[in-house]
């Protein structure tokens, strides 16, 4: 009887212990869910869409290491001017939105970490009011076909948000 209960406590003992270990620098975590969010806001006193697209970093790592066959770290300052090159073509090649059924020109402006995602922020040039905006969504599709894309718009206040799994990547909405 005594064996049992000192084993789960020899147990509990490791676990604290291990916790109190340092970590190295870079931990991979794994998380079952490939997801990202793109939040796409019509901002009507500047008369344009701000996009912010979230990612895992791990996962956006390595979706950009397949597609351009290159080495990749976001985390590196070393690298930010060459990791920018690479996420503002990702970007533009998998995210693709549209305004009245014309095409609408992203901006990219940047992207920074946050924890274990990275934001990627952008902009349109100035636009009148839409109705209708359709995104064609793609991120980590590359990478992962059980890849979710989380797509939320937002005009004049009123947000309307799709979940689009992966194949499909098409999201319609009019306000």
């Amino acid at each position: 009887m005594g064996a049992f209960i000192y084993k789960p406590l020899l147990y509990c003992y490791i676990m604290f212990l291990g916790s109190m270990m340092p970590m190295p620098h870079k931990v991979k975590v794994f998380h079952p869910i490939h997801v990202s969010t793109s939040n796409i806001e019509y901002n009507s006193k500047d008369n344009k869409f701000e996009v912010i697209c979230t990612l895992f970093t791990d996962d956006f790592e390595a979706a950009l290491a397949k597609q351009y066959n290159a080495k990749t770290d976001l985390n590196k300052q070393e690298m930010h001017a060459a990791m920018d090159v690479l996420v503002k073509q990702y970007i533009a090649a998998n995210l693709k939105l549209s305004a009245d059924n014309a095409p609408v020109k992203l901006n990219y402006l940047g992207f920074e970490i946050n924890r274990e995602a990275t934001d990627v922020y952008l902009e349109s040039d100035k636009l009148p009011l839409v109705k209708k905006v359709d995104v064609d969504a793609s991120l980590i599709y590359n990478l992962f076909d059980d890849e979710i894309n989380i797509v939320h718009i937002i005009v004049n206040g009123v947000r309307k948000s799709e979940k689009v799994n992966y194949p499909d990547k098409r999201v319609e909405q009019v306000f």
